[in-house]
């Protein structure tokens, strides 16, 4: 989609993982392909793993690291209470830029309509 997605993408990520985290716990591979299922087709697995460990720095998700059938035990994240007010914040937050960018957009679109 090009560099003015990647950009604006970079602003919202954080909150799409925490939203995908409030439906269901998941690990980093599940978290990828669920993005790519709502069309973020590019994202790469690597910035979903290096997002994981800040929010979990932060506090945002709880962790358990559950037994695989292949390799290593997986970290499986879930949103803790922290990250729930996070995300409340961030739909909040994205409520308000939407309508303003929307509200924006339309008044152009209607002064381009009548020629100004």
């Amino acid at each position: 989609m090009g560099k003015q997605m990647s950009e604006m993408l970079k602003g919202t990520l954080e909150g799409v993982v925490l939203a995908i985290l409030a439906a269901q716990p998941a690990y980093g591979y599940e978290i990828t392909a669920r993005l790519r299922e709502q069309g973020f087709s590019e994202i790469v697995e690597g910035t979903v793993y290096a997002l994981l460990v800040r929010i979990e720095q932060r506090g945002l998700v709880d962790v358990a690291k559950v037994p695989s059938e292949k390799g290593p035990p997986r970290k499986v994240y879930s949103l803790n209470t922290r990250g729930g007010d996070y995300l409340e914040d961030f739909w909040r937050t994205w409520t308000f830029l939407a309508g303003r960018i929307e509200q924006l957009h339309s008044q152009i679109e209607q002064a381009q309509e009548r020629g100004e």
